[in-house]
This record gives C-alpha cells, structure tokens and sequence, in this order.
C-alpha cells in the first residue's frame, strides 16, 4: 500500500491557486483511474483505489497548508506506512511552469507543507515538485502563490495534469522513468516528422556538337598536268 498526498488549502476559495497544484494533481489521479469517492479521514480527504497491482490512498489534507503534516501522520501511523511509502504532490517555485521534477529526501526550501511533514515524518519521503514558476520578488511570492492560475497557464497545467495521471501506475511501482517519460508525452510537443529528401539526378550534359566533316582537298594541279604529258609522249 501506497500514500499519495496532495498539498494545498480546503475550501472553494483556494481552489484553483497555484498553491493548490498538489490537490489538483491528486484529484486528476482520481478521476482517471475510477478511485472511490473521497471522504473525510484523517483530518483531511481521503480516495482509495489501485493503480495497477498497487493499493492506493490518495489524501487531501483539510489542515491548511502549513498542517500539512497533522494530516499525513495520521493515515501514514494507521496504516503502518514508512516515509517511503508516501509521496507528496506540491507545487515548487524554484521550477520553471509546467516543469516536473521526482526526488527523495531533502529539505523543504521554505514550503511550509513540506516543513510540516518533514517535522513528523522526518526528510525521507518522496516528492513530486511542480513548477509554478517565481514572480521575480520574495515579496511577491505570498500573493503569488495563493493567486489563482491564470487563463493562459492552463495551456501547459491541464496537459501536465494529464501526464501525471497516466504516469501515476509507473509511479506507484516506483519507475520514476517511466513516469517522466509519461509526462513528457504530455507536455512536449511531437517533433514532425521529416519527409525523406528526393534524390535528385545531375543535369543531363547537353550533347557535344559533332565535328564538322572534313572537306576533301582539291586534287594535285600538278601532278594531273605531269601525268597527260606521260600520255602524249608515250
């Protein structure tokens, strides 16, 4: 059995900001792989189903994001599950939008639901960093985060959240390569492809003008003279 949790603030109100990205992505695994419906446990939102041969619990904390971590001990401590059971779902300013990163372990970088989690949990846990972007001033990272994503930014969020759903099976079974290359299906756009070239013949050489005929050279004056003289002294 598996945990995968989504970070983010409850309520109508939160709903589609950037902070949100982890609920969303949860959310899309649910959907597309037919999870049961979500209730409450946990202090939070909890959908169980399977993603192949995996039991999953996906989990939405009710906690606000910087009790992230009440949420998550709590379903990991009822179901005997060990940090490298769970993967959090969060999003991350250091990324540039849409870009997708998978690592275990590590610090929080200022993310108070990581910050939570790691504090009853410890580091070693795995996370799925989901790139907002940074609006280019710390002091704007507050209103930034909690502002809702913008119309053209669904342009790469609904594909990304797309990748993330087909992938999430090879993320269960821990092939984080199978799952990068899921998403990137998603995101990046297919190369055309490229007709082969037609091979071209060289120019035909235009044909060599013939030579002209050789004139025959006038018979010998002289030796037509000498030759009527032999005869009319013979």
């Amino acid at each position: 059995m598996k945990l995968f949790a989504g970070l983010g603030n409850p309520g109508e109100k939160y709903a589609r900001n950037r902070h949100n990205v982890g609920f969303m992505a949860v959310e899309a695994i649910a959907e597309a792989h037919g999870f049961g419906p979500w209730r409450a446990k946990f202090s939070g939102q909890l959908a169980e189903g399977r993603l192949g041969t995996e039991k999953i619990l996906l989990l939405k904390p009710d906690t606000f994001m910087n009790r992230s971590g009440d949420s998550v001990q709590a379903a990991a401590a009822f179901y005997k599950l060990a940090p490298e059971d769970i993967t959090v779902f969060h999003d991350e300013l250091d990324l540039g939008p849409g870009k997708l990163r998978v690592k275990s372990g590590g610090g929080h970088a200022g993310h108070n639901g990581l910050r939570s989690i790691a504090g009853h949990l410890g580091p070693d846990f795995r996370r799925v960093r989901i790139g907002i972007g940074h609006p280019g001033n710390k002091k704007l990272v507050s209103n930034y985060v909690l502002g809702d994503f913008a119309k053209f930014e669904h342009d790469w969020l609904e594909p990304l959240l797309e990748g993330i759903a087909e992938g999430a099976p090879a993320l269960a079974t821990g092939d984080t390569s199978a799952f990068m290359n899921a998403v990137s299906r998603r995101t990046a756009p297919a190369k055309p492809e490229r007709k082969p070239k037609e091979a071209t013949r060289p120019a035909a050489a235009p044909p060599k003008p013939k030579a002209p005929a050789p004139e025959e050279e006038p018979a010998n004056d002289t030796q037509s003279l000498l030759r009527k003289l032999a005869e009319k002294f013979r």
